[in-house]
């Protein structure tokens, strides 16, 4: 039987960053916790659907450009 685990990455702390703002800004912006976007940009959270395309929105990107499915046959 053949398992498959995806591992999810992402470019949001890169982002912000570059934008200069805090993570406490971005929070703000996408109408989330500060803690939310810490967990984000740290992996130990997956966003919604919808606030992954809020955040691809925010940078002016795809939503493939900002999170990257990186999946491990297993």
């Amino acid at each position: 039987m053949t398992r498959y685990l995806y591992s999810v990455t992402n470019d949001v702390r890169q982002l912000r960053e570059r934008r200069g703002l805090s993570q406490g800004q971005l929070a703000s912006e996408l109408h989330v916790s500060r803690q939310t976007v810490n967990a984000i940009e740290t992996g130990r959270y997956l966003p919604s659907l919808p606030l992954a395309f809020a955040i691809a929105r925010f940078f002016g990107r795809r939503i493939e450009e900002v999170f990257h499915d990186h999946d491990d046959d297993v």
